[in-house]
Parts: structure tokens; C-alpha cells; sequence
């Protein structure tokens, strides 16, 4: 009953004016749903998200421009800094990693460092199977299965839309029922099957 009386009112409304408030609307609603990284807050996220290969991340070492920075984590799950040299940070999560990093400086370089890391870029997915363009493609937050399709271009006629396969963190290959909510992380490796009938 009330969202047919809002709905209502809406429709008294100038219909330029109605445009506008749509959008105004979607975008208020877009920020109020749309989950942080992997449907947590920015500070749990940060005990949730294990670094790896190809993310890029920011730290700050506070009153220490000097070994501060942006930083690619390489091949082997590490980044090289200035005066520890390289440290490991894959399948760390962010919280674990700062801590990393404020060992290794207290070992002879800081008194006391305070230190803040954050992902400045994350590493892609990728997806392949029956879409039309598979490939690795930038992650965004909030990202589920069915955005990942859109990106590559939609599914194939063959394709098989009630289960999808995701390998996640290096492991094997899961089956998955697709649903809405079905949800994407860094690195992950969606495949969509075929269907055989």
C-alpha cells in the first residue's frame, strides 16, 4: 500500500523531473547496496582478503615518506621495500601483512612504525567456458558471477546457466549453483559449462 501511494506521487511529478530523480535514486541506492569487498566493511575486508599475485597496494609508513609507497606483488607473492628489501606478503591477508611490516622494521630500522596497507588495484579474474570473449578482466567490488558475463560478452547458445565452476585461491575447481548473489573475488577462474541437452 505505501509503495503504491509513493508511486503515486511519484507520477504527479513533471516527467523531466522525474528523469532526474531516478537517477538521483539509482545512484543513492547503487552506494546503500552495493557490498565492500566481498560483502564485508572496508576494516573487515582487511581481515578477510589474502593478497596475491598482481595486486597493487599502497603502504604508508606515517613520518616516513621515504619508505612509503605503491607496490606491484610479483610472481612470487612478494614486494620488494626500501630498506627491508623483499617481503612476502601472498596469502596474507591485510591486517597480517601490516604486522609483517612493522616486524621488519622494528628489526634495527624503527623504534616504534605505524603502518597502513590498503589495494590500490586488485588482481584480475578470469573466466572462460561458453561466453563469447573469455579472458581476464579487472576486478570490481561487489562483482558477482552474472556481472562477470556481462563483461565477456554474454552467454554462448550452449551455454549452461544453472551451475557455474569457480577455482578460487589456487585450489580445485568447485561447482557452484548461479545464483544472483553469487559472488566473485580477485583471481578467482570462472568456468561456464557447456550444457548437453
Amino acid at each position: 500500500m505505501i509503495s503504491r501511494n509513493v508511486t503515486n506521487c511519484f507520477y504527479i511529478i513533471p516527467r523531466k523531473k522525474r528523469v532526474i530523480l531516478s537517477v538521483i535514486f539509482c545512484a543513492v541506492f547503487a552506494f546503500m547496496d552495493v557490498p565492500a569487498a566481498f560483502g564485508a566493511g572496508p576494516s573487515q575486508a582487511a581481515d578477510i582478503y589474502n593478497l596475491g599475485s598482481g595486486d597493487k597496494i599502497r603502504i604508508t609508513v606515517f613520518g616516513h615518506a621515504d619508505l612509503s609507497g605503491e607496490f606491484l606483488v610479483d610472481d612470487t607473492g612478494s614486494i620488494s621495500m626500501p630498506l627491508i628489501g623483499s617481503v612476502l606478503c601472498g596469502g596474507l591477508t591485510i591486517r597480517e601483512f601490516e604486522k609483517t611490516i612493522i616486524r621488519e622494521l622494528k628489526d634495527g630500522y624503527l623504534v616504534n612504525p605505524s603502518v597502513n596497507v590498503e589495494v590500490v588495484k586488485f588482481r584480475p579474474f578470469y573466466i572462460i567456458g561458453e561466453v563469447a570473449r573469455p579472458g581476464s578482466y579487472p576486478y570490481i567490488s561487489g562483482m558477482t558471477v552474472f556481472n562477470a558475463v556481462a563483461l565477456a560478452g554474454g552467454f554462448t547458445s550452449r551455454a549452461k546457466k544453472s551451475e557455474v565452476l569457480i577455482s578460487r585461491g589456487g585450489g580445485k575447481a568447485k561447482e557452484v549453483k548461479l545464483k544472483s548473489e553469487t559472488v566473485v573475488l580477485p583471481g578467482d577462474i570462472i568456468e561456464i559449462p557447456e550444457r548437453f541437452f
